[in-house]
């Protein structure tokens, strides 16, 4: 129930960006990739594509509850594993909300910098550091962890978290004016 209040204050709060999509979404260009049903936009930054994304809107409270708005928006770049709703949803009962709790927003913080990468590491970048260390590349986090990412196939990279649990990107190279995002489908968690 939390989560949804919360999904709603976003939604009400960034809602003149959303109608500002739409009226772009006429604009779009062929390289505009679709997240959550919206265009992602090259020229807008991370958190002004994520809040239209209705894959994210978990995602985006959090990083609001964080304080991370402002980091997300600045110059970059970065490269964020973003995970979508029902990768929080199946986190053990009780986890998103409890990590939305004020006091606990150190721990959140560093959850969610765990998704971030310093750089634009496109997934030709991931593919290339990826067969450059003969099957998997360690990739510093933000929060000063590691993930790391291998290949499952040709075309399909997978990370894995300090625990041992593994993501699936569903959707590259989301390109953002400062940096780029890869939809994956669980959450990363440090150790």
């Amino acid at each position: 129930m939390k989560k949804s209040l919360y999904s709603f204050a976003l939604v009400a709060l960034f809602g003149a960006a959303a109608a500002t999509s739409a009226s772009a979404q006429a604009k779009m260009s062929p390289n505009t990739v679709m997240v959550g049903g919206q265009a992602m936009y090259a020229n807008k930054n991370i958190v002004e594509n994520a809040v239209n994304s209705k894959d994210h809107t978990t995602l985006v409270a959090a990083v609001k509850a964080a304080d991370l708005v402002a980091t997300l928006q600045s110059k970059g770049p970065f490269t964020v594993f973003a995970p979508v709703n029902d990768a929080f949803e199946n986190l053990p009962a009780g986890t998103v909300e409890t990590l939305l709790k004020p006091e606990n927003k150190a721990t959140l913080s560093k959850v969610l910098t765990y998704h971030v990468v310093s750089g634009t590491m496109t997934a030709d970048k991931l593919m290339a550091a990826i067969k450059a260390g003969k099957g998997q590349a360690s990739l510093k986090t933000v929060s000063g962890g590691t993930l790391v990412a291998s290949m499952n196939g040709p075309h399909n990279v997978v990370l894995t978290d300090e625990s041992g649990n593994t993501s699936c990107i569903s959707t590259y190279d989301v390109m953002q004016s400062n940096g780029v995002i890869h939809v994956i489908d669980k959450v990363m968690l440090p150790k």
